[in-house]
């Protein structure tokens, strides 16, 4: 059974704010999306730099681990313009997601305000709900741009979300792929829930980390809070 899912099921009436990460959570790791983007962002940090594809690679990793995103680290030591990088990355194939029918009946199922904390742009985040079919549930997307380009798991974008949106930390809960981004949003006072999978970028720089709840299943989950 996994942690707390359903043997201490969360108090909906609790949570008037319900906020999600994108990629890998919102769509499961398994449709391989990001890994089209991580692809392109070796070959952008490549070209960039003027620098073997091995090295990108390595350079790639490097940054994303000590900055929060490889975007933070090309920025703070190599002066990339924010904007070309996240227009070449996100030139990807959406065709591998297609709508689930499971995760629209989540959603559904929510009352209150959701919204999206994504280290990706708004731009690329819209491309994704509409291909998800549930850009409906989503108007209001917290995007890297409106985080002054500072990502998760710093602290910043956290305080910023807060305060656009006018949100009470103890009445919201964050679902996120990757665990140490959970980690400033418990310290606030915010429920969180971690959407295990294998992939490489989940656990690295999360130790003491404990997120409230977990699963491998967003809309099951999400559909279980309401039976």
């Amino acid at each position: 059974m996994e942690k707390n899912s359903y043997s201490e099921k969360l108090s909906v009436s609790s949570i008037d704010t319900w906020i999600f990460d994108l990629d890998n959570t919102l769509y499961p790791s398994t449709s391989h999306l990001f890994d089209q983007i991580s692809e392109r962002i070796g070959i952008f940090v490549s070209n960039y730099l003027s620098i073997p594809l091995e090295d990108a690679r390595v350079l790639q990793k490097q940054y994303f681990f000590d900055h929060g995103t490889t975007l933070r680290g090309l920025m703070l030591e190599n002066s990339v313009d924010p904007y070309e990088f996240l227009d070449f990355v996100h030139d990807i194939d959406f065709s591998p997601l297609q709508p689930d029918s499971r995760l629209i009946e989540a959603l559904e199922k929510i009352e209150g305000q959701r919204l999206i904390f994504t280290n990706a742009d708004a731009a690329y985040a819209k491309k994704v709900t509409n291909q998800l079919g549930i850009d409906k549930f989503f108007p209001n997307i917290f995007d890297i741009i409106d985080a002054e380009f500072i990502p998760k798991p710093y602290q910043k974008p956290y305080d910023l979300i807060i305060k656009k949106y006018n949100l009470d930390p103890n009445k919201s809960i964050f679902f996120e792929d990757i665990l140490r981004n959970l980690g400033p949003a418990m310290q606030m006072g915010m429920k969180a829930v971690w959407i295990k999978n294998n992939g490489d970028w989940a656990l690295p720089d999360s130790e003491g980390v404990t997120a409230d709840h977990e699963t491998n299943n967003l809309p099951e989950w999400i559909n279980s809070l309401f039976i």
